[in-house]
């Protein structure tokens, strides 16, 4: 049983490393009677990369291996499994269900059953039985507690909103269910995607790895209902990292796209200048099969623009160039951590990419930035509940009242600041195709003192867990996390593979060749339900 951690002790863990000092010179920005940046560049800026719409072709058919039974079936693998009729739809969520009701994961990271399920199985067996069956026929998965379902309870994982049911489902929910799959449970999240591993109304999800860790957020669900073979498929956001976090904490695979690349229409926001919506699974061939499907403007969201750029995936990797980063992203990382990144990058080399190396320059100002603007951007949608403070968990008060003492200059500062960080990375990136960087510093934090060690040495989370995210958060990057091996304990770590601007199926293309020849992703935890 994990005991109660003081709210002050959540206060300091979830803002350490995220407030930079003051600077005797505020800014480095040039003067107004120059082309000095406004606010808005950055967006424009990464709408102009927009790429048109292409079609994208699905990976190449899985054969349904011997031995396993439904829970453990991926995405390809139920496809496949369908497609031979091994099992049905019908049998798929009847059996997932019973799962959920008897592991200890389900009861901790699912919030609600979402009504229809069955129905809708029904639907899905009938149509695959006629030769009918959509791209995603069938196919299960959850979604976090910030993302419209309709008629399923979308509470952000606080008690404020009461018991909200939502009217309608948000745009991505509503782009699978055209393609066939069905939405089986809302997740659970930290209050707001911005609070802290102790939810107040729904306590923590546990590392389904080790019970005694976290599973990272702030897609707690997510990461852990993936990592217990419970779905195979969920959905996260991302705004310092949400998706990749528990990812690389729970040994899968998740996706922050391009930012704009899939809209935000129907998700409670955290903050509308960082939030990106993205897949989470086991495989990153997963990603593949779902992502061509929720990508794209739908002419609500005003950042959304362009489509899933399908022709920029390579069949393998002669002549990829492959940056090597020196600096912050190598910094505070534990020997097991680097040590499986170094093991990576001579996989990469071993199939026929050039490592380069690659200097981003002064990441941890745009770090700092990127706090500024989320917890800026938080005090501001917080504040109609202000009044209610009291109610918030510590760590997302502690964010929303730094965000209240920030200063519109200093907000303004960070928002001019980001258009010059977007071309000053995609400069020291024109020489490579991708950035491949470690993915957390450590192993899964611990739930009894909120902290991450690092080489033996605990730290304080926030320190070190979006020290890797964050930044492609703020330039709006598209960035995958795949397992990379284990840590000191055994426990998953994790690599990160980055792209410019709309290299999404660039970035999953080497993710998936990186798994063709490793195992990493088809490690599980022990089973609790076996005995």
């Amino acid at each position: 049983m994990n005991r109660p951690v003081p709210p002050e002790v959540l206060r300091a863990t979830i803002l350490a490393g995220t407030i930079a000092a003051k600077p005797e010179r505020p800014s480095e920005l040039p003067p107004a009677w120059s082309d000095t940046p406004e606010p808005g560049w950055a967006e424009r800026d990464l709408l102009a990369l927009a790429p048109p719409p292409s079609t994208a072709a699905a990976p190449a058919p899985v054969q349904v291996p011997d031995g396993m039974t439904v829970h453990e079936f991926g995405v390809g693998e139920l496809q496949a499994a369908y497609a031979q009729g091994v099992t049905d739809p019908v049998a798929t969520i009847e059996a997932l269900i019973a799962r959920i009701e008897a592991h200890p994961t389900g009861a901790n990271a699912v919030l609600a059953m979402i009504a229809g399920a069955e129905t809708a199985a029904k639907e899905s067996a009938e149509r695959i039985a006629r030769g009918q069956g959509r791209p995603l026929e069938g196919i299960p998965f959850g979604v976090k507690d910030i993302i419209d379902v309709a008629g399923a309870p979308v509470t952000g994982g606080s008690f404020l909103p009461g018991e909200r049911v939502a009217e309608s489902d948000a745009l991505v929910v509503s782009r699978l269910r055209a393609q066939g799959a069905i939405p089986l449970a809302m997740l659970a999240t930290t209050e707001f995607a911005c609070g802290s591993a102790h939810n107040p109304r729904y306590g923590a999800v546990l590392n389904p790895w080790d019970r005694s860790r976290w599973t990272g957020g702030s897609s707690t669900g997510s990461g852990a209902m993936l990592a217990a073979r419970l779905l195979p498929l969920a959905l996260g956001t991302d705004t310092g990292g949400s998706i990749r976090v528990p990812s690389a904490f729970c040994g899968i695979c998740g996706m922050k796209p391009t930012r704009g690349l899939v809209p935000r229409t129907g998700v409670i926001p955290l903050s509308w200048t960082l939030d990106h919506i993205g897949p989470m699974a086991r495989s990153v061939d997963d990603l593949r099969r779902v992502i061509p499907f929720i990508a794209g403007p739908d002419g609500v969201d005003p950042t959304a623009a362009g489509g899933y750029a399908a022709e920029r995936a390579v069949s393998d990797l002669g002549g990829v160039r492959i940056g090597v980063p020196e600096g912050w992203l190598v910094e505070m990382q534990d020997e097991a951590v680097l040590s499986a990144w170094g093991e990576a990058l001579a996989v990469f080399e071993k199939l026929g990419a050039r490592l380069v190396p690659v200097d981003l320059g002064d990441i941890a100002t745009a770090h700092a930035d990127g706090y500024l603007i989320l917890m800026s951007e938080l005090a501001s949608l917080q504040e109609p509940v202000l009044e209610r403070i009291a109610e918030f968990d510590a760590g997302a008060r502690a964010r929303i009242e730094q965000g209240l003492v920030f200063t519109a200059a200093d907000y303004l500062r960070a928002l001019r600041r980001r258009p010059l960080v977007i071309r000053r990375m995609l400069q020291a990136l024109d020489g490579v195709d991708v950035l491949v960087t470690p993915g957390l510093g450590g192993e899964a934090a611990f739930l009894e003192d909120m902290t991450v060690e690092v080489n033996r040495t605990r730290h304080p989370l926030q320190m070190i867990i979006p020290r890797n995210t964050m930044i492609f958060d703020y330039a709006g990057l598209p960035a995958l996390m795949l397992p990379s091996g284990t840590g000191r304990t055994g426990l998953p770590v994790a690599i990160q593979i980055v792209g410019k601007p709309y290299d999404d199926a660039l970035c999953l293309s080497l993710g998936s060749l990186f798994q063709d020849v490793t195992e990493h992703h088809r490690r599980a935890p022990a089973d609790p339900t076996v005995t």
